[in-house]
């Protein structure tokens, strides 16, 4: 609109002054071919024709001699001669003022030529242009953010659509499948192919689920068999002879593999959410002060102090019996890999951001390099090759932070590890009413 604006007014503008040259050349000639009066009947007849052409015969000092016009303008002349004033102009009984542009020439012993043309017509097109162009504008604008709006609130109530179903589902809900409407869009077609993909990963969970149901039926329960049996074998054996330190040995691989076995099997149901449904209010106090009552004799005997702080409730949705073994997985590990004389401490923080349980030791410590690899599953440091342990108790503390939205951080304590599990708050926390 801008430049047709521009370009309109620049047309009128040279076709006004074209117009203006012709006519200034025509009188000029006529001029000097019939002398001032000859011109001055020109210019008379000119006028009494009436129409858009405006002219002015005057003398030295400016006095009309012949025209339409009752007076010279009082205007200064701009470049090339070109002159712009407001003029008179009789409308039957009334007088109106319009606008003009015109040219200037000088003729022979200091007369005066003016020749113009009405542009009241082509001034109210430019007040028009610029009194239509704000408001034109204006409405686009108001109209393109209305339609802008209304076109990013249906893409993004889509999206919040695909995005609230996707967290339904990581939260464990892999029934949830996300809605598919009769438009038959892009976001229709992306919604199929989600719900085929979602089809695909809860038969492959439900086969998986079905596994781990059938080995935990089928060799769980003959281990622990053998387990009773080798334990009866031992009884009838003298603790001196080598049958029965051999059987003590398989007794105690067996209880290896009984807990390689379970925590396994614990890992893969936080990992796949299955135990999400059991999620409850659980306060964090008393789980660190009951593993801190479990693994105070464990410490006891490895020559370890072990400090307990659980001043804080903190209470989240979460699976008590897993938030147990994460922390007696940390604590346990501390235990493990700390000197005799050394500390290990186990602390229940609050801030406004959640929760953290933070267990720290003085022992030989994680590097850093190795912080992100332990937590896969049988990941053994060349350090603690000789210690026993199946590699899967930062596993399972990884996989339990997953479940309950949480973060497993691991920092350097200078010396030692300090293994932070760090909870998202959902429950206000209430004063606390323990502290050891």
């Amino acid at each position: 609109m801008g430049f047709i604006y521009w370009n309109t007014t620049r047309v009128l503008d040279v076709q006004t002054d074209d117009t203006i040259d012709a006519e200034v050349t025509g009188l000029v000639e006529q001029y000097q071919r019939l002398g001032l009066p000859g011109l001055t009947d020109v210019i008379i007849g000119r006028s009494v024709r009436g129409g858009q052409g405006l002219y002015v015969l005057a003398s030295r000092n400016r006095r009309p001699i012949a025209g339409n016009l009752d007076s010279w303008p009082n205007s200064q002349i701009g470049r090339g001669g070109f002159i712009e004033f407001n003029y008179e102009r009789r409308v039957g009984a009334d007088a109106e003022l319009r606008h003009a542009r015109g040219k200037v020439f000088q003729l022979g012993q200091g007369f005066l030529l003016l020749v113009a043309r009405d542009i009241h017509d082509r001034t109210q097109l430019v007040s028009l242009f610029t009194t239509m162009l704000p408001w034109s504008v204006g409405l686009l604008l108001l109209f393109g953010l209305a339609g802008g709006y209304l076109l990013s609130h249906n893409f993004l109530a889509r999206l919040d659509i695909i995005n609230r179903t996707s967290r339904e589902i990581m939260a464990g809900d892999l029934s949830r499948r996300v809605p598919v409407t009769p438009a038959g869009d892009e976001f229709d077609d992306l919604a199929g192919h989600l719900n085929r993909m979602l089809d695909r990963i809860e038969r492959l969970m439900a086969g998986m689920r079905e596994v781990s149901d059938n080995v935990a039926h089928d060799l769980r329960t003959p281990l622990n068999r053998l387990r009773n049996r080798l334990e009866s074998a031992v009884a009838h054996e003298t603790p001196d002879s080598e049958a029965g330190r051999d059987i003590a040995c398989a007794v105690e691989e067996t209880d290896g593999l009984i807990a390689t076995f379970n925590a396994l099997l614990l890992i893969a149901e936080a990992e796949a959410g299955s135990v999400r449904e059991s999620k409850e209010a659980a306060d964090l106090s008393p789980i660190v002060e009951g593993v801190g009552d479990l693994y105070g004799p464990v410490a006891d005997e490895n020559g370890v102090s072990l400090l307990v702080n659980y001043g804080t409730n903190a209470v989240i949705k979460g699976n008590r019996n897993l938030l147990t073994q994460a922390v007696a997985n940390l604590v346990d590990n501390a235990i493990k890999y700390t000197p005799k004389g050394g500390t290990v401490s186990v602390t229940l923080e609050s801030d406004r951001g959640g929760y953290a349980v933070v267990v720290a030791d003085n022992g030989p410590g994680i590097p850093q390099t190795d912080r992100a690899r332990v937590v896969e599953r049988f990941v053994r440091l060349e350090s603690s090759r000789n210690s026993p342990g199946t590699g899967l108790g930062l596993s399972l503390v990884a996989a339990v932070a997953r479940l309950h939205d949480a973060q497993l951080v691991l920092e350097d304590n200078g010396p030692g590890l300090r293994a932070i599990l760090r909870f998202p708050r959902e429950v206000r926390t209430v004063p606390a009413i323990a502290a050891q």
